[in-house]
């Protein structure tokens, strides 16, 4: 019996950039798993969308997908409108399985993609001890979203930065800038900024544009199409196939 398809499910942006990223990242993921169908959706702004995807597939007879979503913490999206969607699919096309993948975050997986990001943007492994870090994310709304991204940063101040601070795009705060500044208020005089972010945008450009403002020494690129991050959807797309194999406990 053919593997579920696996169908990516991107945010979408306005700007073409985004898009292009997520595809980028989707072929690397086709390359690392050769034969494993992989579609790609999004919640707006670009097509093809994520009703369209499915119903394309349950016309072609495909019967079992794995929906997983392109974010790296659960908030609204994953929490409320991608179920939604699948609910919705569901119910108007019985004849096709969909389950829904946990999101990407967090995963050592990622910060491996981070610091790939950082040291490609000049930072050395023995600069950890004498830079600042500051690792800004889009930011969100959702409590449990912000958690997890200041756990994230107590982690990476575990791994040898001097300091290491959140920064939120949108929503929450501190901004980049912000951030930067508090940094050089506490003597660090080297400071890199390492954007918690998959694709190119108007948040991304926001953060690069607060840590150029406050004069960061580093600013990393977007996470992207980088090998581990391809490893990670695969890793979360095997997951999702391991849960649905399990026997349900039936208690007494």
């Amino acid at each position: 019996m053919s593997s579920p398809v696996l169908l990516v499910i991107a945010h979408g942006s306005r700007d073409p950039r985004h898009a292009a990223t997520v595809h980028a990242l989707t072929s690397r993921v086709r390359a690392q798993r050769p034969g494993l169908r992989v579609e790609t959706a999004f919640l707006d702004f670009n097509a093809p969308s994520m009703p369209r995807v499915l119903e394309r597939l349950a016309a072609e007879g495909t019967p079992e997908v794995v929906a997983l979503p392109l974010l790296l913490t659960r908030a609204f999206h994953a929490k409320s409108d991608i179920p939604a969607v699948l609910r919705e699919a569901r119910a108007a096309l019985p004849r096709l399985r969909v389950r829904q993948a946990e999101v990407l975050g967090p995963s050592p997986l990622l910060n491996a993609a981070l610091e790939r990001r950082l040291y490609e943007a000049g930072v050395r492994p023995g600069d950890r001890s004498s830079t600042g870090l500051v690792l800004a994310s889009a930011g969100s709304s959702d409590p449990e979203a912000i958690a997890v991204i200041a756990e994230i940063a107590r982690e990476l101040r575990h791994t040898g930065w001097c300091s290491v601070r959140p920064a939120f795009a949108s929503a929450s705060l501190p901004r980049t800038e912000d951030a930067v500044r508090a940094l050089r208020a506490d003597g660090v005089r080297r400071v890199a900024v390492a954007p918690y972010v998959i694709a190119p945008g108007r948040l991304p450009d926001r953060i690069a544009a607060g840590a150029a403002e406050a004069g960061a020494d580093v600013l990393a690129g977007v996470l992207g199409p980088a090998p581990e991050l391809a490893r990670l959807l695969l890793d979360r797309y095997d997951e999702a196939n391991a849960a649905a194999a399990r026997p349900v406990a039936v208690s007494a």
